[in-house]
């Protein structure tokens, strides 16, 4: 008697089985159906758009350290100078051929008068 199902005829097994196996598959049909509906509803949010002209632009450290050296009308020469490096090392700074040291960014960062946490946020991450 246990367990047997080879001796069960077409009315009992939709009787006694069916409803066994649709009390173990029905909740996972709904959790699947809610699934998609919270995927569905998510998708179609209304999200704010970012404009194009109201996001900063990002740039490399190489092109902030230009501009902002040439809106203080200052020459490589000068920089290199001001800070203790070489003209060619704020030119490989610029080029974007090497990157200055922590120290040297900080001064550089003073010599143009911007505060250098504001010069890293220029920069494009």
């Amino acid at each position: 008697m246990e367990g047997r199902l080879i001796g069960l005829g077409p009315f009992e097994l939709i009787v006694f089985v069916l409803p066994a196996l649709l009390a173990r598959i029905i909740p996972w049909i709904l959790f699947v159906i809610l699934c998609i509906l919270a995927i569905r509803w998510f998708v179609r949010q209304d999200r704010p758009r970012k404009d194009p002209e109201s996001v900063a632009v990002r740039r490399s450290l190489s092109e902030v350290l230009r501009s902002h050296r040439e809106r203080c009308k200052m020459t490589q020469e000068f920089v290199a100078e001001k800070i203790g490096v070489s003209r060619q090392a704020v030119s490989k700074w610029e080029s974007g051929a090497s990157e200055p040291s922590t120290t040297n960014l900080v001064k550089v960062a003073r010599l143009y008068g911007v505060d250098p946490a504001d010069l890293l946020r220029e920069v494009e991450a």
